[in-house]
């Protein structure tokens, strides 16, 4: 007889979900994890980093109000800023193993590595399980280059203690440009080197290319066609050097560059768990090839966003697989969102794709910053791009703007619950909200029943 009925290989979102309802289910559950209960997004990555937005957040709403009745900003402190991050964050790891406790959840502290389908051994000690489900997620990328240990990474940045007065960001993905909003307001001097000719290719290209414009207004420097060749020190700082001879001096350079899949040293190989440069290989049911072995979240290899919400789904649909469901997994739409300041959010069908394929598909622009302005605290340059199929239903968008994240909410349940006119017309919204107001504009031009 195992061990355990589920033995779960990293904390995260991907893992504790379905571990928290197979618990409550009264299956005997462990969880290993090697760094920090809860994982990456709750302790060093997404909750850290909008907590320290929110301050940026609301001086740039503020902004918006110049010269119309507010004539001064509040300055930010980021240490001490920092220091309410760490309070606030710190305690989520004591929080969450507290409830694994609760829940008679094993916690089994070290690296987990497989050494057969139903064993994973940790520390010498080995743990046997009728499943297992590897949810070890990502790591940034590391640049084989000269200098590569003088970078620090994105899990770095939000440790820092003081903001540098120089910094230079390598890469312009969401992570880059979301660090570089930041530093800049602070007063930093912030240059991102990009290899590509432009950023964020998988977002609406005029939202991009808006957004880059006002972080280029706010002072960040953009170095497209770049690509980073070496990091020296200098008497001063560090010296990024790009093949095409550009040389930027900082005080500090935080690589972002992409993220990899955990999948070394973990006996994928040996027990013959199929993988690519991805992650690991699934099917439509999360199983790996071998049939009681499972991955779920960012350490899986897919074409979808790796996004926390698209690994809680994939856990608590493991967790229903494992409690008797047999159903394939059906994603919904996922939206994404970019915390820059505006922000950018899209969800469904990409405007670029719906324009390419007028066959199927039509774009309504609604620039509703302009025709909304004492609903969205005059964000003149707030915009909205909505893609119908043929019956007039809605199938994706495309948003700029300080309220995309709540917004694209809002536009991914009108697209998941196919909504038509006639049911939103049987609501009623609160007002003057600025939900409403994009509800007022959005209904006629959806399919009447």
């Amino acid at each position: 007889m195992a061990d355990y009925d589920t033995i779960f290989i990293g904390s995260g979102h991907a893992t504790w979900h379905a571990a928290v309802t197979l618990a409550r289910a009264q299956q005997k559950v462990a969880i290993i994890e090697e760094d920090t209960i809860a994982g990456t997004c709750t302790n060093f990555g997404c909750d850290a980093k909008i907590l320290l937005d929110g301050p940026f957040e609301l001086t740039e709403q503020l902004k918006q109000y110049q010269g119309i009745g507010v004539n001064t900003t509040p300055s930010i402190d980021w240490s001490q800023l920092m220091a309410y991050k760490q309070q606030v964050i710190q305690p989520l790891s004591v929080q969450m193993t507290a409830v694994f406790k609760q829940l008679g959840i094993k916690i089994i502290t070290g690296h987990g590595e497989l050494t057969d389908t139903h064993t994973v051994q940790v520390a010498g000690s080995t743990y046997t399980a009728d499943t297992i489900v590897v949810g070890t997620g990502q790591r940034p990328a590391k640049l084989a280059i000269p200098g590569a240990d003088l970078m620090y990474d994105s899990r770095d940045f939000l440790d820092l203690p003081t903001m540098p007065k120089r910094l230079t960001l390598i890469g312009a993905g969401i992570i880059s440009l979301e660090f570089a909003n930041m530093a800049v307001l602070l007063g930093s001097e912030v240059h991102i080197i990009e290899f590509a000719d432009r950023a964020l290719p998988a977002f609406y290209s005029e939202h991009v290319e808006k957004m880059i414009a006002h972080l280029q207004a706010a002072g960040v420097h953009f170095h497209f066609g770049e690509a980073l060749s070496q990091v020296t020190k200098s008497a001063t700082g560090l010296l990024a050097t790009t093949k095409n001879g550009l040389t930027i001096e900082s005080d500090d350079i935080i690589t972002a560059t992409g993220r990899i899949p955990n999948i070394e040293h973990l006996g994928l190989t040996k027990v013959g768990i199929k993988t690519d440069r991805h992650g690991i290989i699934v099917d439509d049911h999360l199983q790996t090839n071998i049939p009681n072995i499972y991955a779920s979240g960012d350490v899986i290899s897919k074409t979808l966003p790796k996004l926390t919400p698209t690994a809680t789904f994939e856990s608590n649909y493991i967790a229903g697989q494992l409690l008797g469901s047999t159903a394939a997994i059906d994603y919904p739409v996922i939206p994404s969102v970019v915390f820059t300041l505006p922000r950018i959010a899209q969800v469904g069908i990409p405007v670029e794709a719906a324009k390419l394929d007028t066959e199927h598909f039509h774009v309504q622009a609604l620039p509703y910053g302009k025709l909304l302005a004492f609903q969205y605290q005059n964000e003149v340059d707030a915009d909205l791009q909505l893609i119908f199929d043929q019956e007039n239903y809605l199938v994706g968008a495309s948003i700029y703007g300080n309220g995309a994240p709540d917004l694209i909410n809002l536009l991914t349940m009108i697209i998941t619950d196919h909504v038509s006119a006639n049911t939103l017309s049987q609501k009623i919204f609160a007002f003057p909200s600025a939900s409403a107001g994009i509800i007022d504009m959005l209904t006629p031009l959806l399919h009447h029943d």
